[in-house]
């Protein structure tokens, strides 16, 4: 439930409504704005009358959330989100449309050097890029761990780019957030709770990836244990769901874009390398995805794609992504934003 404070309300008031729902076992947001200050009560509402809680000084209202997420729904929040990556780099709410680009996998200190140079140039705000590699067969190319984290902290300071990579287990979790300007959650582990739990601690920001197989109400459940954790820096990433098609490698929901602005305050970017699995498709999906409203986009990008480690099909070549950085500051223009 949201507990609106009265505009005139003191902060002894306020910490004392704070006070009374841990008292009774509630996780507590607060968030003060200009005018009002807004208490998040997650919990079991069934222990306290809300009676009760109307009758201590300085509340003005409460208003029982509907949706079974609780701190990702506009019903919490209605302003939306900005993730603050850097002092300059800002992801959401209007601001400059971010495109996120590099290889699927850091393979070795001379490739990402280069894709680094090159996606930076077209004017990439952040370069990703996998140290660790989930894959469906063992017998592929795993990434290459503590090393490929250290390649990319290379290319940060040559090219003062942030960096996003993905964690794939507790157990590496720590290790990835020492060099990790936002934490990759893939799609296969939307759901390991215990996982997201785990980077929700770091605060730093994150990119949970939508799983092939969920519905949007589970990956908004799934943000939920990151912000559970008192880390609100969250960047959802719709990446393709599983259908009956099987031309493209997954089926790139655009859909999902106005649709999670209507349902979360969160921040929303869109993968169109691996919505669709075919480079030659990226282009039209990335254009699409802006027009759509997406905040940022995720890009496939290396030098030699028939020779990639992982997902070359899918990769943009760096002239190809050029391009498409040109095409896309057009759509940006005529839908109102920019690139």
């Amino acid at each position: 439930m949201i507990i609106i404070m009265r505009p005139d309300a003191s902060e002894e008031q306020v910490n004392h409504v704070v006070e009374k729902l841990k008292q009774h076992g509630f996780g507590v947001h607060l968030s003060k704005g200009v005018e009002r200050t807004v208490i998040g009560a997650i919990g079991d509402k069934s222990v306290i009358e809300l009676e009760t809680l109307q009758m201590l000084p300085g509340v003005s209202e409460i208003i029982p959330i509907r949706k079974p997420y609780k701190l990702v729904s506009r019903e919490f929040k209605a302003q939306d989100t900005v993730v603050k990556i850097t002092e300059s780099l800002s992801i959401g709410a209007g601001q400059k449309i971010a495109v996120i680009a590099g290889p699927c996998s850091v393979e070795g200190k001379e490739e990402i050097l280069e894709v680094a140079r090159e996606v930076k140039k077209a004017g990439a705000i952040a370069l990703r890029g996998g140290a660790f590699k989930p894959r469906t067969s063992p017998y592929s190319f795993q990434g290459l761990g503590a090393e490929g984290l250290e390649l990319l902290k290379e290319a940060k300071k040559k090219e003062s780019l942030p960096i996003v990579t993905e964690a794939l287990d507790t157990r590496d979790v720590e290790l990835v957030a020492k060099y990790a300007d936002i934490i990759q959650i893939g799609a296969r582990n939307m759901q390991n709770f215990m996982l997201l739990r785990e980077v929700g601690k770091t605060g730093k920001p994150v990119l949970l990836k939508r799983g092939a197989g969920a519905t949007l109400e589970e990956l908004l459940m799934s943000a939920e244990y990151i912000l559970s954790e008192g880390n609100r820096n969250v960047i959802l990433c719709e990446r393709g769901i599983r259908t009956i098609e099987n031309y493209t490698r997954n089926t790139l929901d655009l859909s999902a874009v106005p649709v999670i602005k209507k349902l979360s305050h969160l921040p929303v970017i869109v993968d169109p390398s691996h919505g669709t699995g075919k480079w030659d498709l990226v282009p039209a999906m990335a254009k699409a995805a802006v027009a759509a409203g997406a905040d940022g986009l995720l890009i496939e990008v290396h030098p030699h794609p028939d020779e990639a480690l992982s997902d070359g099909p899918q990769s943009l070549k760096p002239d190809t992504f050029a391009e498409l950085m040109k095409d896309l500051k057009l759509i940006a223009q005529a839908v109102g934003r920019e690139m």
